[in-house]
Parts: structure tokens; sequence; C-alpha cells
């Protein structure tokens, strides 16, 4: 069955839909008994579907867990109240004092923060590495180091990891691999096919679709589900059903809107790529992107994210750039129909292990809106953008 296939046809089992066509939304806090034999029942089966507490889920989360388990081919998926929860909550569930973490040095700001700030707290170690390290990861195992994560594509800068390559390392040593797959989603990357035990994405972005719902999922494989499940259980994760019946309705359109992201984002991303104003564009369908032999290797496409570096800029001119854009926002996060900017002006303080000295780092997400009316705003923008830098 072709991915755009499954994700409309998953997760939709009669007992999550009850004869209509959408998975129906069950809130509940309690679940009640009629005899202690059925109680016994449940609490028995409580890991497979089986109603039994709200924050065990319902019917609406079981069908988002069989649907996103199913696009991702694992055991199992576990939902969190965001992304962050699901990253956080992953490493806390398979870390303990004394272990040492390899980190991706590209990585999610709010990650590299949970490592700094609260990993080492509990006696956790964590040591960056280049994402374009490959094979050569197997030169920064310690004895106890018992995890490695990845993102790929990086976020801002968008390298591309050679994952088979970090895999063999790591199965070598038995040494448990992570992927953030937010970029990937599931339809263009599907971590778990090249041997990474658990992958998680902040379903917030290209699941939801819409930017106005908070989730984030971590798909294990059959030898790390049962530990991420419980583990996550007893830590206190759980998502609203309302939220997981947003989080379903925005998957059956992903693969429509991923179509139209990526055809935008590339024509976006071409026309900035021959712009005087432009050093170079990050786009990981280019051959100048760092990591792009991988990402031609084991990507089936791309979506609407993708940087570009500028030749200069002052913080004047950054300024009147982002403040005088008409269809493109200031805002965090990214993957919902709209199109956004982000301006990264301090990288070095992000990369503590690969540096970085090549300018100012302009994120775009180019939404659903027509591809030329985004091209008139950035022009102008950058117009405007000229004459500032001119003045100074």
């Amino acid at each position: 069955m072709k991915k755009q296939t499954q994700i409309v046809a998953s997760g939709r089992k009669k007992q999550y839909t009850h004869g209509v066509v959408n998975p129906v939304v069950q809130r509940a806090s309690t679940v009640v008994f009629e005899t202690m034999d059925e109680l016994q029942a449940a609490a028995k089966e409580r890991h497979n579907r089986t109603l039994f507490y709200g924050r065990r889920g319902t019917t609406t989360h079981f069908a988002l867990q069989d649907a996103v388990a199913e696009l991702e081919g694992g055991a199992g998926c576990a939902l969190f109240p965001c992304g962050a929860a699901a990253i956080a909550q992953t490493l806390l569930c398979f870390l303990k004092a004394g272990d040492h973490l390899l980190m991706v040095d590209s990585v999610y700001e709010p990650t590299r923060d949970l490592c700094e700030k609260i990993l080492t707290r509990y006696g956790i170690e964590t040591t960056y590495y280049d994402p374009l390290i490959g094979a050569e990861i197997e030169k920064e195992f310690k004895d106890n180091t018992r995890m490695i994560f990845l993102e790929s594509p990086g976020s801002i800068t968008m390298e591309v990891q050679d994952v088979p390559a970090i895999v063999s390392a790591a199965s070598k040593r038995n040494i448990l691999t992570v992927l953030d797959n937010t970029y990937g989603n599931g339809l263009h990357f599907r971590p778990l096919e090249f041997g990474i035990d658990i992958s998680v994405q902040a379903a917030t972005k290209y699941i939801v679709g819409h930017s106005d719902v908070m989730m984030g999922v971590a798909v294990a494989n059959e030898k790390y589900w049962p530990t991420l499940r419980e583990h996550a259980y007893l830590l206190g994760q759980c998502t609203s059903a309302d939220d997981a019946y947003l989080a379903l309705r925005g998957l059956r359109t992903m693969s429509v809107r991923l179509d139209q992201h990526e055809r935008s984002a590339l024509k976006v991303a071409n026309w900035l790529k021959a712009h005087p104003l432009v050093d170079h564009v990050r786009h990981p369908t280019f051959e100048t992107c760092p990591g792009h032999e991988h990402f031609k290797r084991d990507f089936d496409g791309s979506n609407g994210l993708f940087s570009f570096v500028l030749t200069q800029s002052t913080p004047e001119a950054l300024k009147v750039l982002v403040e005088s854009l008409h269809h493109f926002k200031m805002g965090f996060s990214w993957g919902g129909y709209e199109s956004l900017i982000t301006v990264n002006a301090n990288m070095p303080a992000l990369r503590s292990k690969t540096g970085w000295s090549k300018g100012t780092v302009i994120r775009l997400h180019i939404g659903l809106e027509d591809s030329d009316d985004l091209i008139n705003d950035l022009e102008q923008g950058l117009a405007k953008f000229e004459e500032v830098l001119q003045r100074s």
C-alpha cells in the first residue's frame, strides 16, 4: 500500500469509528466496569488498546497511535503534549545517572537546553558531534555511551546525516538510536526502516498542519516499545482526545499539503539562490547543502522548510526586512499552512562542536499561499533591507 493511501486508511478500525468515517471523540478520565471480572480483564490488557483509565487513552487516542505507528513502521506510538515533551520523555525513559549521550550539534535548541540544564543534574553526560560525522561517530563512543540522538536535516542549518552509517556503528555496541523525524514526517523519511530504534516527531508540525494543536509522538521498534510505553505512562504523559482527533484530521491531508509545500518551497528557494544579497541557500535538495547526497539516497521528498544565509546584515536592516513582509509572519514553529520567517543572528551560541562563521541565517517555512505572492513579498522586503544597508 502506498503511503498516501495508508495515511487515509490507517487508524480507522470499526471499534474506533463506530460506523462513521472518522474516529469518534471519546473523552474520559475514569473508565467504569460492571463487574470485577471486567475490571481485572481490562487491567490485564491495558497495554493493548483496551479502555482502562483516561491516561492510558481512549479509542480516539488509539486510532491516532495506530495510524502514526503504521506510518512510521513501528511497534507502537506514544503520545505527548508537545514535540519537546516527546524528546525529553524519550531521553528520560532510557537514560540514567552515569550514562553518556551523543547529541548531534545541529539539534533543535530546546533539546540542547534540556541536555545542559536538566540532564546534567541527573548525572547524564552529553557530548555533541558533527552532523556530518557518519561512520566516524564510533570515535566518540565511550564505555558508558547509551544513546545517540540524531536530527536530520538539522534545525536551521539543514545538515543531512548519514543515518545508515551511524546506525551501523551504534549496533555494534548495542547503543540506542533516537532520531527527531519532524522534517521527514514518516511520509518522506522512515527512520525505523534504516535501523533507528525510536523516531520522534513534533506532530504540532506537519501531522496536525494547521497551527492549532501542540502534540508530540514517539514510535519505537519491538525491542524498545514496551519500555517507552510504560515509562512514558509513569512520567504522566497524556494528550486530550480533542487534540488527538485534530491530529488525525490533519494526518489525512498531509500528503497533499506536503506536495504543495515542497513545490512552492523549491520555487522560492531557487529564486533566493539567484539573489545578490543571498550568500547561499540551505535546502536539502540542493547539491550545495551539507549531506545532500544522503538526502538524495534516503528521502522520498522535501517540504516547506529551508534556510538561507545573507551576504551581509545589520540588526537595523534585519528588523526592516522582517517587519516589511506581508505574507511571512514572524513566529516560532513551522509546518502549518502559513508562511513564517525567523532570524538566527547568533548561530555560534547554538553550535558547540562545529561552530558557525558563515553569517546570519534566515529560516523560512513556505506555507500554502501562492508562491509568486511569496516571492514578491521577499523581493520588496529585501529591497528595503538593501536600502538600510546602503545607508549604514
